[in-house]
């Protein structure tokens, strides 16, 4: 599956970037009888359902040419949200600041799971200031360890 991924994004993400957007992520999933292969991009200013079109568009002629994915499949091309994953080093460092959702694929220090704000990344380590019941905690989480991490919306 992530050969594919690997084809799809080598022919995605030249385009993105001609059109002045960010690939974001990339998804080749199976749900009941279909297949969808979801595109996320973004830039500066967002992204609007006209830009999604255009992308949507482009990479279809490419894809229909390359021919990478033998299934059938739906193609759907929209923004990450607000919730965005966190994936590239570039992600995590314009994350400083902001409010995260991080998961680990090993309990550390009792937890898997932090949602608080990414006060410093280092390349290695992620470090998060969370609120444990009514005290302010800041964690200290090794990259390799991280299953997955988001923006998060603080409520």
């Amino acid at each position: 599956m992530s050969k594919v991924l690997d084809q799809v994004e080598s022919i995605v993400k030249p385009i993105t970037e001609e059109l002045g957007f960010e690939l974001v992520d990339l998804a080749f999933e199976k749900e009941g009888k279909n297949w969808f292969l979801r595109i996320f991009a973004d830039s500066e200013g967002g992204i609007d359902i006209d830009d999604c079109a255009l992308i949507s568009e482009r990479v279809s002629e490419k894809l229909d040419e390359a021919d990478p994915i033998s299934e059938n499949y739906f193609l759907e091309v929209s923004s990450p949200g607000a919730e965005r994953p966190l994936k590239k080093e570039a992600d995590f460092e314009k994350a400083v600041g902001a409010y995260v959702h991080v998961t680990s694929y090993e309990p550390i220090e009792g937890r898997k799971m932090w949602e608080g704000t990414l006060v410093a990344y280092d390349g290695e380590t992620l470090t998060v200031e969370i609120m444990d019941k009514t005290r302010q905690v800041v964690c200290v989480i090794p990259k390799e360890k991280v299953a997955k991490a988001r923006l998060a919306i603080k409520f």
